[in-house]
């Protein structure tokens, strides 16, 4: 029998690689879309800056079924993105406001048209939001935006007519921060015990994928650690 496959939207960045071992481990074929390779998934494709959003998704949506052949995916977990700062008034606004949607808007909108024709009818489909953009971020208005954009397409892709194959599910991991190098760089005095391990995203994310946990087509599902323990709520 052949291992079910299952791809990584971002596998190169820290939540990405912890996805990538997490179910390569578990016997899944792991595939990475990203900028640069992932050695220790079982395949890459590529994208493309250079490109315009439409031809990313084709040559993505190409390069997918040049690898899948036959086969669906059980899984794709967009974990594309990153940071910045910044109100109106801020000298860098528009630039990190334009960063934000090209990096968290542009790769969920990719991953929604991927998954509309590589998913299996009842595969999982997860973008990434951000809890803070469920209220008002003036000191992170780009941000902000561009998280509340993501929670608005996942609700979109859950309703009849989304899209998305039949049966199929798509939720909205929604978390405050993540324990990764970068954020530990970035934040060294921070209290590292309310920031979310990947291993814990990618844990209740297999338990999603195997039934163990139920959750519903088109929840924002809220990720809070608190001294060491992490829940998950849908919102």
């Amino acid at each position: 029998m052949s291992m079910p496959s299952l791809a990584v939207y971002g596998g190169s960045g820290a939540l990405g690689r912890a996805l990538v071992s997490f179910f390569k481990a578990k016997g899944f074929r792991v595939i990475n879309i990203d900028l640069v390779e992932n050695a220790e998934a079982h395949d890459n494709t590529l994208i493309h800056l250079e490109q315009s959003l439409e031809e990313q998704g084709n040559h993505l949506d190409k390069s997918l079924g040049e690898i899948l052949k036959e086969d669906k995916l059980a899984g794709l977990f967009c974990v594309a993105g990153g940071w910045a700062g910044g109100n109106a008034k801020s000298k860098n606004f528009l630039g990190s406001a334009d960063l934000m949607v090209k990096q968290s808007v542009n790769s969920s909108l990719v991953a929604g048209y991927l998954a509309a024709r590589h998913l299996k009818t009842d595969g999982l489909l997860t973008l990434t939001g951000a809890l803070a953009a469920l209220e008002p971020t003036p000191g992170m208005t780009g941000y902000g935006l561009a998280k509340a954009a993501v929670h608005h397409l996942t609700q979109s892709l859950a309703q009849p007519g989304g899209g998305l194959p039949e049966q199929a599910k798509v939720v909205c991991m929604c978390p405050v921060t993540i324990d990764t190098p970068m954020n530990r760089q970035g934040m060294p005095d921070a209290d590292f015990s309310t920031w979310t391990p990947p291993v814990a995203i990618a844990e209740q994310l297999a338990s999603y994928m195997n039934g163990s946990i139920q959750v519903d087509s088109g929840k924002l599902i809220s990720v809070v650690t608190k001294a060491g323990v992490t829940s998950f709520a849908e919102l």
